[in-house]
């Protein structure tokens, strides 16, 4: 039939699933159609070995916001945090650092290795927190189009100037962020390399590059963009990642929209310059008055859409839109959770510590990068091994565990053999490195599913595996997200919107790209029925 529904939305991920339960709000019937036989996307949970369920990708909770939480009532749907006290980060010498989400407690520990620096710790948590503020700010924000001479497009950004001029003295700190790597940012506030080393991990999660590449300092605000409670805003769900996105599209199911699995999109149907809908791969045909595709951008733009029907100046910026990652993702099914040399229970408040990194130094983490910029996998990966089971007890047989361990670097393209040849050789070297800090790592695994950045693009759609759906840097972030003149969520092709992480603000599960589309769907919606 015709035009069956008001909007399609292409992908099940967390953010097409906001995007559609926003719209099915807004009066519109609204089609969900998923790829897999799950939605969920990257924030999925799944039985992958028997009595053991895992998040398969995203791993942890902190970036989704608490209005989607509340506006689409997502606790009444079964979501519900499990906060990470603390967060630890063992040293080979047998020593570690806990960090807490207590300031007092946390300097405590810093003091430990500086004096100086737990005293100045309080001032840089604040002042990275004000930064933070700022940011926050503008993740609601449709970015305008600055280069563009019409007329509301300047009044846009004239508007979006006055309304933040009370933040433009803080915009100096962001153009610090944006520019400087986290190694030389965080020089200028600490003399500890122990304390500099826990803070300089955020950067490296989920980008191929190392603490002394600049940009990187932003990176770390960005992992700090949550407002939970928890070590750096960190907690863990109830059932998993998957719990979010059910939640999300148990709301979505209760406005009306339709949601469909193993319904693989073929190709964008595009008449007359304007999106009408969607053919399957299976040959069906499924009509629309718009479509929104939460696929990455180089996926929409480069394989669903005909070249003939896009802009070369744009087709050029899809394709020079820098996505390749180096993150892997390693479930483990465990007789027990690894039992750290340098954890002190008494200390820590727990048996076992659930959420730790392996990645002490920025020495550490960079020569982690150096092996992966040449086509290697690093020979001591940075590795953030969770214990989500310590917390939940509806992921595991009674006694077990799961183990998620995310990590870099393991660079998409590997310059002398292929990772059919290597993964087992890359997971040993992965299991060394845990063993090497918790004795009782290897003997205790189960089972594992081992997902390299090929893999986590073939299963999850992630472009070249980056969790991201793009690097996080100056000339792809807000209006050059994806490209210029269409960060504002639309495209070159009337009809056809973007609500996916490769749009403003970016990745992490956080739901907000999928809010900002439905908004400026809505406002043309309602300027087409006056």
């Amino acid at each position: 039939m015709a035009n069956q529904y008001d909007a399609i939305v292409i992908g099940g991920g967390h953010n097409g699933l906001t995007c559609a339960a926003y719209l099915a709000r807004g009066g519109l019937k609204v089609c969900v159609l998923e790829r897999r036989h799950i939605v969920g996307g990257a924030a999925v949970t799944e039985e992958v070995f028997p009595g053991f369920r895992w998040s398969v990708a995203s791993y942890v909770m902190s970036l989704l916001q608490p209005r989607i939480i509340r506006e689409l009532e997502l606790e009444r749907h079964g979501f519900k945090v499990l906060p990470a006290s603390s967060l630890f980060v063992p040293f080979p010498n047998g020593d570690g650092f806990v960090y807490w989400d207590d300031e007092r407690k946390t300097c405590a520990e810093i003091a430990r290795f500086s004096r100086k620096d737990a005293e100045t710790y309080p001032a840089f948590n604040r002042y990275l927190q004000e930064s933070a503020q700022v940011v926050r700010q503008l993740l609601w924000v449709t970015p305008p189009d600055p280069a563009s001479r019409r007329w509301k497009d300047m009044k846009d950004t004239a508007a979006l100037i006055w309304k933040y001029r009370r933040a433009a003295g803080k915009m100096y700190r962001i153009v610090d962020l944006l520019t400087q790597s986290v190694a030389d940012y965080l020089d200028r506030w600490f003399e500890s390399p122990e304390l500099k080393g826990v803070l300089a991990y955020y950067s490296s999660i989920g980008t191929f590059a190392g603490p002394r590449t600049p940009g990187t300092a932003y990176v770390l605000l960005h992992h700090i963009m949550g407002e939970h409670e928890g070590a750096g805003g960190w907690g863990f769900v109830r059932g998993g990642m998957g719990a979010i996105t059910q939640a999300i599209a148990a709301s979505a199911r209760e406005k009306g929209a339709d949601i469909r699995t193993s319904a693989e999109i073929d190709r964008i149907l595009v008449r007359d310059g304007a999106a009408r809908g969607v053919v399957l791969k299976s040959g069906e045909t499924i009509e629309a008055k718009l479509v929104v595709s939460n696929a990455n951008a180089k996926h929409t733009f480069l394989k669903l859409v005909d070249e003939r029907e896009l802009p070369p100046e744009f087709l050029a910026e899809i394709r020079s839109y820098r996505t390749l990652s180096s993150a892997f993702k390693i479930n483990l099914a465990v007789e027990e959770p690894p039992s750290y040399r340098a954890a002190d229970p008494a200390r820590l408040g727990n048996a076992y510590p659930s959420y730790v990194h392996l990645g002490h130094s920025i020495d550490y983490l960079e020569k982690a990068y150096d092996d992966a910029k040449y086509g290697r996998w690093s020979e001591r990966p940075f590795i953030t091994p969770v214990v989500p089971t310590i917390v939940d007890d509806t992921l595991a047989p009674k006694g077990k565990h799961v183990v998620n361990l995310f990590g870099g670097h393991a660079p998409y393209h590997l310059k002398d053999a292929s990772w059919e040849q290597s993964k087992d050789a890359f997971f040993k070297t992965v299991v060394d490195t845990m063993t090497e800090f918790a004795p009782n790592f290897r003997d205790s695994i189960i089972h594992a599913q081992i997902l390299t950045p090929p893999d986590l693009e073939a299963l999850i759609g992630l472009p070249n595996g980056h969790i991201f759906h793009g690097e996080l840097a100056p000339d792809q972030l807000f209006f050059m997200r994806p490209a210029p003149h269409y960060a504002d969520y639309r495209s070159p092709i009337r009809g056809l919107y973007q609500c996916g992480s490769s749009t403003h603000p970016g990745g992490g599960v956080m739901g907000v790209p999928g809010y900002n589309a439905a908004r400026e769907i809505l406002k043309d919606w309602k300027k087409v029925r006056r």
